[in-house]
Order: C-alpha cells, then structure tokens, then sequence
C-alpha cells in the first residue's frame, strides 16, 4: 500500500505537471473547438465579441477553393506519399535484415534525413536539386537528353516536387519500425519455409508480412499524424512569399486566415474559420487513424 507521505508527494509532482498539460494543450484544444463556432477576426478578440456562427465556419470553408484545394493537396500527399514511403521503407527494412555488410552504416544514412531539421533540408530541395537550370534534376535531364530547365516548383510540378522532398526525409523512420518488427520475428520460421521449397517471396508474403501487421498498422498511423503537424514546415518552404494553390495545405491556410494573407494571397482574418480547419484536420486524423485499426484488427498474427 502506498503511504499517506508516498500519497502527498506523488500530488506535490503531480499537480504543476497537471498544471501546464491543461493551460499548455487542454485548454487551447476546448477554447479552439468552442471558438470554431463563432465569428471571430482577430485570435485575441475578447469572448464578449465573438458572435455565433454555428455551422457556419465549417460549411463556409467548403465555398473557398483555396481550402478545398489545400484538403486535396493533403489527401494526395497522404495517400500516393504514404504508399511510396511504406513501399520504400520496406524494401530498405527487408534489405537491411538480410545480412548485408555494413547495415549499421545503411541504417545511419538513410535515417540521417530525420535528424536534420525539416529547413535545412527544404533548402537544400530548393536551391540544389529542385533549382531552376542549374539544380541536380535539370542535370540529369540535360545528361539523359531531355529539355531543361524543367519548372520544378511550378504550378504544375510543385505538389510532386514537394511530395518527393517530405517523403525523401520520413522513409528512414518508417524503415527502422519495420526492421524493429523483422527482427523479432525467429529465423526458425524462415529455415522451415527453406527446408519446404518456399522462395524470398513465398517468404515475405506467408511469413514477414503476416508477422509484422500490427506493425504496418503502427506506421500508417504514426505517417497520418506526423504529415498533419510535419507538412507545415515543408509547404511554407516551397511557397515563402505567397500561398499558391500546388503547396497549399491545410496548416498554412489556416495560419493565412489567422495572420492574414502573405504577399499576392489577398486573404481576409478570419480566426473562427482557421479554428474550423483545425477541427476538422484534428477530425480527419482521429477517422484515418481508426479506419486503419479497425481494417486490421484481429488480423494479427502471434509471434
């Protein structure tokens, strides 16, 4: 049994913590869901001004094609970068648990995108590969005969170009989940199937993938949230001066309409319309993360 002096000092830690997780994230979170139900221009309007909307806010957003266009950005980015980063992230995984020489050294590299900072790699997109004639891609185009300079960050490459950087900088992640799932699985598994004729693909599709579902799960979770929260950065990098439509996604329109519009994107304060879209994200995340678990659930496979 826990003592009465044990019972007080666990409430004398327990309650600044307390404290600051419900000033720092439950409060903003409760103030932010109500808000979005008013007409609020400014986030510093006092309450007493604030003038209800209802629905409002959220059917409004649905009107403006810049919302919409930043909904569908997202979802693309969601969905053709998640396959590309699950599929590459495996195949790294898978090659890496094979006993490859110098597969330390392999993890480092491929893992060092995550310990730079989402700026400093946006830079270097920017300005050595993704520039304008002289930039890596125009290089290799011209050395392979193509025509260059290619728009890599225009209106009509921008979301690709933009797709490649975030994913370039997430697959070592996702790798080392899934490597940490592969290796748990015991080698008895794979000489049995050996000893039955079974090929590297009979193994991964019968053994490997079966055994590390919980784990695929996991990480498509794990993409969902850091792609709502890690985008931000990456899409205020490709797109400084102004919001245009090929990076536009739903944080940086909700900054926009908190802030105000940047540069040639003439876009009006409207604080309970940018508590909406962070409602809504919230709600996309929660939905996306439990269609996943629930689309595998009981599928596991005990080890």
């Amino acid at each position: 049994m826990v003592g009465r002096k044990n019972k007080k000092m666990i409430v004398f830690f327990l309650v600044p913590a307390m404290f600051i997780y419900v000033a720092v994230f439950i409060y903003p979170i409760i103030r932010t869901f109500i808000m979005s139900f008013f007409a609020v221009e400014a986030i510093e309007q006092p309450v007493s001004e604030w003038a209800f909307a209802g629905l409002g806010n959220y059917i409004g957003l649905f009107g403006i094609d810049l919302f919409n266009r930043s909904v569908t950005n997202y979802l693309t980015l969601w969905f053709v970068g998640g396959l590309a980063v699950m599929f590459l992230a495996m195949v790294y995984a898978i090659i890496l648990t094979s006993g490859v020489r110098l597969k330390g050294f392999w993890r480092a590299v491929i893992y060092l995108p995550n310990v730079i900072s989402a700026i400093a790699l946006g830079t270097m997109w920017i300005n050595y590969i993704f520039r304008d004639g002289d930039g890596l891609f125009d290089r290799v185009v011209e050395a392979t005969g193509g025509s260059a300079p290619v728009m890599w960050t225009g209106p009509y490459m921008g979301l690709w170009s933009l797709l490649i950087a975030y994913c370039f900088g997430m697959v070592g992640y996702i790798m080392l989940t899934f490597i940490s799932g592969i290796e748990k699985i015991s080698d008895e598994y794979y000489e049995c199937a050996s000893m039955e004729g079974a090929n590297i693909f009979h193994k991964f599709f019968f053994i490997t993938l079966p055994l590390i579902r919980g784990v695929i799960r996991s990480n498509i979770v794990i993409w969902t949230v850091s792609l709502g929260t890690g985008v931000f950065a990456w899409s205020f990098m490709f797109s400084p001066n102004n919001l245009t439509l090929p990076f536009t996604m739903p944080p940086n329109y909700m900054r926009e309409i908190i802030f105000g519009g940047r540069g040639s994107a003439v876009i009006e304060r409207d604080s309970g319309a940018a508590a909406a879209v962070g409602i809504m994200m919230a709600l996309l995340i929660v939905v996306i993360s439990l269609l996943t678990t629930l689309i595998t659930r009981g599928d596991d496979v005990e080890i």
